[in-house]
């Protein structure tokens, strides 16, 4: 159960909220939860639509963005983004499976995508406080200065998420998956 209430449609979203809920309508067909919620602060919600879309237009492919979702999700055990980027991954960068159980267990089976969810699952672990040795593994495989630069923004907008799901306990509302690690 949800430790905040969460505006059950756009209308009950604080009024500051409500174009940004609009616009998130627009573009994906339907507001899910954790935009309600976070809606409950427009500033947090423009904060987090903001980096979103800046990083969407990014040098990351979509594949690679639901990748490292998947994997910080994991590491943080947040059950709404584990739901929601396996369900993203599926129907929207088109993961099968066994890629998406590799993501979540800091892998992939893409060998260039591999090394950005390595770096991408390290840097969460750690904090942030990488190795030089992590860092060259992850510029060995070929990704620019802008590259690494967003896949650790990446990592910072869905430890984002990650905390408000779980601080607050967002109902999730995409298909169910279990958060214990999968072969």
């Amino acid at each position: 159960m949800p430790r905040i209430p969460t505006p059950a449609t756009i209308d009950a979203a604080p009024a500051a909220a409500q174009p940004l809920l609009e616009a998130v309508k627009k573009q994906i067909g339907s507001v899910p939860n954790l935009f309600r919620l976070t809606a409950t602060s427009p500033a947090a919600l423009e904060g987090y639509l903001s980096l979103n879309g800046a990083l969407a237009k990014g040098a990351l492919d979509g594949a690679t963005r639901e990748r490292i979702a998947l994997a910080v999700a994991q590491v943080n055990g947040c059950r709404y983004c584990l739901a929601a980027h396996t369900y993203l991954g599926k129907n929207v960068a088109n993961l099968g499976d066994a890629e998406i159980a590799a993501n979540r267990n800091g892998h992939s089976s893409d060998p260039r995508a591999d090394a950005a969810v390595v770096f991408a699952r390290k840097v969460t672990l750690d904090r942030g406080a990488i190795t030089d040795a992590d860092f060259a593994l992850v510029r060995a495989a070929g990704y620019s200065d802008a590259e690494i630069v967003e896949i650790v923004a990446h990592v910072a907008l869905n430890t984002l998420t990650n905390y408000i799901n779980e601080v607050f306990g967002t109902e999730v509302d995409f298909p169910a998956v279990p958060t214990t690690l999968v072969a």
